[in-house]
C-alpha cells in the first residue's frame, strides 16, 4: 500500500515535522512539497536584477532546502510556524550573501497594511534603514506575532492557512492574530 505524499491543505506543518521525528520519511516530501512554493513566493522580487544573473532566485530556493534539510532533524515539531520561518531566514542570509558579493540593496520589500492585505513598498535605492527597521521591528515581536506577520505578509498565506499552521481556533482568530501584529510591527517602525 502506498502512502500519500501530500498532505490536506490544513494540515500545520509543525504536525507533519512531528511525523518526520517519529521516522515517517514521506512526510519530508510533503514538507517541502508545501514549504517550496512558498518560498518561491515570497523570495520572487527580493533579488535585485543586476544580482540574478549569477545567482537565480531557484538557486537560493536549492540552497536553502539543502541547508534545511541538513538541519532538519533539529528543529522543535512542537514549535508551530517554526520551520517557515527557519527556512524564510535561512533563504533571507543566502539572498544578502549575494547581496554583499555584488555590492547591492533591495529595491522594495514586501509589507502588510492594518488590514492585513498585502502589497508592495517601494524602498528609496540607496536608503536600506527601512528595511533594516522592518527587520528590526520584526525581531521584537512576540514569537506568535512575528510567526503571523511573517505568514501573511511574507508567505502571503490566507487566514485558514494561517490558522492550521498557527494552530488557532478559526481563520477569524488568525485575522485577529495577524491584526494585532501588524499594530505592534508598525508601532515599533520609526515614523
Amino acid at each position: 500500500m502506498t502512502r500519500e505524499t501530500t498532505e490536506p491543505p490544513l494540515t500545520s506543518t509543525a504536525a507533519l515535522l512531528q511525523r518526520l521525528h517519529d521516522g515517517d520519511e514521506h512526510a519530508r516530501t510533503a514538507l517541502l512539497e508545501r514549504c517550496v512554493p512558498r518560498l518561491r513566493r515570497w523570495a520572487r522580487g527580493r533579488l535585485p536584477i543586476a544580482v540574478r544573473g549569477p545567482a537565480d532566485t531557484d538557486d537560493l530556493i536549492q540552497t536553502t532546502v539543502v541547508r534545511t534539510l541538513d538541519r532538519l532533524d533539529r528543529l522543535e515539531p512542537g514549535e508551530t510556524g517554526s520551520l517557515l520561518a527557519y527556512m524564510r531566514q535561512v533563504l533571507l542570509n543566502a539572498i544578502r550573501d549575494e547581496m554583499r558579493r555584488y555590492g547591492r540593496r533591495p529595491q522594495h520589500m514586501v509589507l502588510g497594511d492594518r488590514t492585513g492585505e498585502v502589497r508592495d513598498v517601494p524602498v528609496e535605492p540607496g536608503d536600506p534603514t527601512v528595511v533594516a527597521a522592518y527587520e528590526r521591528a520584526l525581531d521584537d515581536l512576540s514569537p506568535a506575532l512575528r510567526d503571523a506577520v511573517i505568514l501573511r505578509v511574507e508567505f502571503g498565506m490566507t487566514f485558514p492557512e494561517i490558522a492550521a499552521e498557527l494552530e488557532l481556533a478559526s481563520a477569524n482568530a488568525a485575522r485577529m492574530r495577524v491584526s494585532r501584529a501588524l499594530a505592534e510591527l508598525a508601532e515599533r517602525m520609526p515614523r
